[in-house]
């Protein structure tokens, strides 16, 4: 466990954070950042959000009464410094390991979390029902913050909670944290929108300077709060109005301030807190704030991994010849392959350029591969405008975000049969980012929708047939891939057209048949090889297809075996050992089916084989399910 410094080692809550005088802040801050730097390096993690945040997190738990005041910080890549200071200092090594604590905020984990958190956007929603409700129950004092990022602030959501909150005469304190960055640089209007707000000097002076005045003046007589009230409301038809747009959603703006001046902010946020009504302070920050690597390079300084802290040198797992590329490298390189050989075909991405690797083609074809920013929902509804006009989007969004654009998937596309790709990075369990990020349930909802194929490669080859194929079929396609690495060290194999609804024979075998879906299909491969050495002989099919299942090889297996096992990374409540059920019952057949895949149970963080393991479906798993089966027949062969 790393010790941490002098000041900070004896802050166990923000009670003790307030006891110190405004002048320790500072030394506090620095060994925070420290703190933070010294146990990311050994363990890994986010790392450029805290450290930005440093002086806000102890600001705001200086000036707000936590936990009695609600203080949500939107997605949560930033809170590690809010996690120190509230108590969780000394267990911070368990950061996203198994059984560790999260990586995120989490209601069930302090009372200093007051909302569980992950993907993005969702604060000021959140925020404003906290705020509401204190109203409704006569806590007028109660203080409600949420902590935005200028990335995150990009999603409808956003604005559809801050179109509420103008109307609610609440205490909500939104805080901008506004450093030009998501995970990779942000993208829009509303990028340049706040750039213009940060470098109007005349305008923002102006304002303070009437603002400072209209303060004053409402602290003397009835007449005089009259005519401050008059000025303000003139002030904002003619000035604010027009030129601010948090104004002109009625709620109060104060900034941009400095965002790493922890006295000014102080200050700035004891003021704030004691105007009544929705208000937005905007506070500049520098992602990867005092690491000077992590200030220049932000994107790869967002989550590195382990590093030596002196050198910057990040430490990569020692491995032995060549390796497997991982999945999203695979499609990056293949859509653009594709790209170059069809000029139709266009590349979406909402915000996740370099994790999905479609900066690849951005890099390549900067005009047919679009980040549109924080926005799943109009990611699917801009592919399906572009396939209206002949076009051939590949839509990439990691699994656990499609599920905020669903409606767009059923209404938008699929209704309308459109010839949308879509690419779900990320599915089944995510290994460390936990329950938030998990893409446990794609399968389940995407097969249910008419006129959508549902696919899933074994390995890197199948995806790239898959993503061919997938452009020479006529209506939408969903393709769903893990994280991580392959098993295919030689995968720039030519293209093969897969037809939707054709599975493969692995390994043929008797008594009992292994179906499975995608790659997790190589832990079934890997089960088969143990058994091999018990002399049991399963066979072993790769479904390839959820939707349409390969129903002329059904029939074969049920004719031929009795007892089969599915195996899925993704939910078994109505995932792909449902669709094998279910045909099962259409057809009338009987047989004994045991399905493994993800419980009816929200799965938390750790690395994804030992995810695996716990819910049942890793190679052991799948070798122990297959012995019983055979033990229940007693066709086991000793040698």
């Amino acid at each position: 466990m790393i010790k941490a410094g002098k000041l900070l080692s004896s802050i166990n809550s923000p009670e003790d954070l307030r006891k110190y005088p405004k002048e320790k802040l500072l030394e506090i801050c620095d060994e925070l950042r420290t703190f933070i730097i010294d146990n990311v390096s050994v363990y890994g993690g986010h790392f450029g959000a805290s450290l930005g945040v440093a002086e806000l997190t102890i600001a705001l738990h200086y000036v707000f009464n936590t936990p009695d005041d609600k203080l949500v910080w939107d997605v949560g890549h930033q809170a590690y410094g809010h996690k120190i200071l509230t108590g969780r200092r000394d267990v911070f090594h368990t950061n996203r390991l198994y059984r560790g604590i999260s990586g995120f905020p989490r209601i069930c984990e302090s009372p200093y979390d007051a909302f569980g958190v992950g993907h993005s956007s969702t604060s000021i929603s959140a925020v404003l029902g906290m705020a509401v409700a204190s109203k409704l129950s006569g806590n007028h004092s109660r203080q409600h913050i949420a902590v935005i990022g200028d990335g995150a602030l990009t999603a409808g959501m956003a604005f559809e909670a801050m179109n509420h909150a103008g109307i609610t005469d609440t205490n909500i304190l939104i805080v901008l944290n506004d450093n030009c960055m998501a995970i990779d640089p942000n993208v829009g209007a509303l990028k340049d929108y706040l750039v213009d707000i940060t470098t109007s000097r005349t305008y923002n002076k102006l304002r303070d300077d009437i603002w400072h005045m209209l303060g004053k003046l409402k602290k003397f007589a009835p007449a005089a709060q009259q005519i401050a009230s008059k000025i303000e409301a003139g002030l904002k038809a003619t000035l604010l109005k027009h030129s601010n747009l948090f104004e002109s959603l009625q709620i109060r703006y104060f900034g941009p301030v400095d965002g790493h001046d922890l006295l000014h902010l102080v200050s700035v946020l004891s003021d704030i807190k004691n105007i009544p009504g929705p208000k937005l302070l905007h506070v500049l920050t520098t992602k990867g704030k005092g690491y000077s690597l992590a200030e220049k390079d932000q994107t790869l300084w967002h989550a590195p991994g382990v590093f030596d802290k002196k050198t910057g040198i990040i430490i990569k797992k020692k491995t032995e010849g060549p390796q497997p590329p991982k999945y999203q490298d695979v499609f990056g390189h293949t859509i653009l392959e594709l790209a170059q050989q069809n000029d139709k075909i266009m590349g979406i991405t909402p915000a996740m350029p370099s994790g999905s690797s479609l900066n690849i083609m951005m890099k390549a074809m900067p005009e047919r591969a679009i980040d549109v920013g924080i926005a799943e929902q109009h990611a699917v509804t801009f592919s399906a405008g572009l396939a209206t006009q002949g076009y051939i989007p590949f839509c990439n969004i990691y699994s656990t975000f499609m599920q905020r654009a669903y409606d767009q998937v059923i209404h938008d596309v699929c209704i309308q049969n459109l010839h949308v790709i879509f690419c779900l990075d990320r599915a089944g369990l995510a290994g460390a980012d936990g329950a938030t990020h998990h893409g446990a349930y794609d399968l389940a909802y995407m097969r249910c929708i008419p006129n959508l194929v549902v696919a899933a490669p074994m390995n890197e080859e199948e995806l790239r047939n898959m993503m061919y194929s997938a452009t020479l079929h006529s209506g939408p396609y969903s393709i769903r891939y893990p994280r991580g690495q392959g098993v295919m060290p030689e995968w720039r194999t030519p293209f093969s057209k897969i037809e939707p609804g054709t599975a493969r024979l692995i390994k043929d075998g008797e008594h009992v048949a292994i179906l499975t879906i995608g790659h997790i299909g190589n832990y079934a491969i890997a089960a088969c090889n143990t058994l091999e050495k018990e002399n049991i002989h399963p066979a072993h099919f790769d479904m390839r297809f959820v939707k349409p299942l390969d129903e002329k090889l059904l029939h074969s297996i049920f004719k031929q075996f009795k007892h089969i096992v599915t195996v899925e990374d993704g939910c078994l409540m109505g995932g792909f050992g449902s669709a094998i059920l279910e045909f099962m019952c259409d057809h009338g057949y009987t047989a004994k089916v045991v399905r493994l895949g993800i419980p009816d149970k929200v799965v938390e963080h750790g690395e994804q084989m030992e995810l695996h393991i716990e819910c049942g479906y890793d190679p052991q798993a799948i070798a122990e399910a297959v012995k019983k089966l055979y033990l229940s027949k007693k066709v086991i062969v000793k040698v």
